[in-house]
């Protein structure tokens, strides 16, 4: 047996296991209780949603378990691939007939086939972006310095340029520009955001400057403003959440009904199963809004503790970051964890209406199966990486 194959076999880390396990079981349980009221009004079996959610759950473990036994190492070529992939799904969704029709003019779907469910390209765009940015930052120290011709005006610019660090951000900016655009065309903004935040939080971990964060934000932030402002339904979101009571029966009714349930949870909640909003008032009660019934079935209380758990995973995963065996590794847990972290900011801030509507899934609990497996996937690499944490030294 190989030094790498006695590293891969080493014990996960259990802490990050046990909440992984324990979100994605109580997970299935709200998706049972949120949806069975709209699979019976669709003349489905009333588990139909509970039943398929189940088995991708129990499939993403497996492959969670079988992905964290893969020396992540493995991860670095693998990266390309995974990234051009990503990028030709971004392609294809823009074809008509392959992206379903679920709203007008949103191609975010690439329709399912067989055994195969529809899914969005963007999340796995989301991981190839980790992976590739994490594998080239993983290797910008050992890389040879760039040596320019100081005795012209371009070499000597260039080098300062490059001094700067300004030349060495050039293939993560293109790259980022090529998917903001490719996600325009969609259009899909939450996804957008999900995929440059956990960039961001791997160029910062790999050390770049602060001033190009500051430089580089204000001008992601003016782009996509531009972007909202020549897009109707942008616009018509952000007048709906400053005021959703203004568009009661269109844009603003969803966001009422969340509330509404949130606010009929209080503090301990109508009871698991009892939630009065999933009875088709609460759109998609099973999906992005599933939080909503959780605070009115489990209360203040019960909400609370999920989000502890939310919590207590991000925590652990930013410690196994730190802890990490390798550059790489510590790279690849800080894009997964921030990925983790920005979604359930996210998805909360909708259902409060402390940001936009936007279609942001709650991990873990939103029904989705490959959004599902591919989060599990993302979690088995972290406990990869956990596996060869260093044993501590005896004093």
């Amino acid at each position: 047996m190989t030094m790498e194959e006695q590293l891969s076999r080493g014990p996960m880390d259990l802490p990050f296991l046990m909440l992984v396990v324990m979100l994605t079981v109580i997970g299935v349980i709200m998706v049972f209780s949120a949806s069975y009221a709209t699979a019976v009004s669709e003349g489905k079996a009333p588990t139909y949603y509970f039943a398929r959610q189940g088995i991708f759950a129990v499939l993403g473990l497996v492959i969670m378990y079988i992905t964290s036994k893969i020396n992540y190492q493995a991860f670095r070529w693998m990266s390309v691939f995974i990234l051009i992939a990503a990028l030709v799904l971004l392609v294809v969704v823009l074809i008509p007939g392959i992206h379903t029709n679920r709203s007008d003019n949103v191609k975010r779907w690439i329709r399912g086939f067989g055994p195969i469910p529809a899914f969005q390209p963007s999340e796995v765009a989301k991981l190839g972006v980790i992976l590739y940015f994490s594998a080239r930052m993983s290797k910008r120290t050992t890389e040879k310095k760039k040596q320019f011709n100081t005795r012209t005006y371009t070499g000597v610019a260039l080098n300062k340029l490059d001094e700067l660090g300004f030349i060495e951000l050039v293939p993560y900016g293109l790259l980022l520009l090529g998917i903001i655009a490719l996600m325009a065309l969609e259009p899909h903004m939450s996804g957008t955001i999900l995929i440059l935040v956990p960039a961001a939080a791997i160029l910062f971990a790999g050390g770049v400057r602060l001033g190009w964060f500051a430089a580089g934000g204000a001008g992601v932030v003016g782009l996509l403003l531009l972007i909202m402002s020549g897009k109707d339904y942008q616009t018509g979101r952000i007048a709906i959440w400053r005021d959703p009571w203004a568009h009661p029966r269109d844009g603003g009714y969803q966001i009422i009904q969340s509330l509404y349930a949130i606010g009929s949870g209080g503090l301990f909640g109508v009871g698991f199963g009892q939630s009065r909003q999933k009875q088709l008032f609460l759109p998609e009660p099973e999906n992005d809004f599933i939080f909503s019934i959780v605070c009115e079935e489990l209360g203040l209380i019960g909400a609370g503790l999920i989000l502890l758990l939310f919590a207590l995973l991000i925590v652990r995963g930013y410690w196994i970051a730190i802890h990490a065996r390798d550059r790489f590794g510590s790279l690849l847990v800080v894009g997964i964890t921030t990925l983790m972290a920005v979604q359930v900011f996210l998805n909360i801030s909708v259902v409060t209406n402390l940001l936009p509507t936007t279609g942001i899934s709650l991990p873990f609990f939103s029904y989705g199966g490959t959004a599902l497996m591919i989060q599990l996937i993302e979690m088995g690499i972290v406990l990869g990486v956990s596996r060869q944490i260093p044993a501590p030294k005896q004093g």
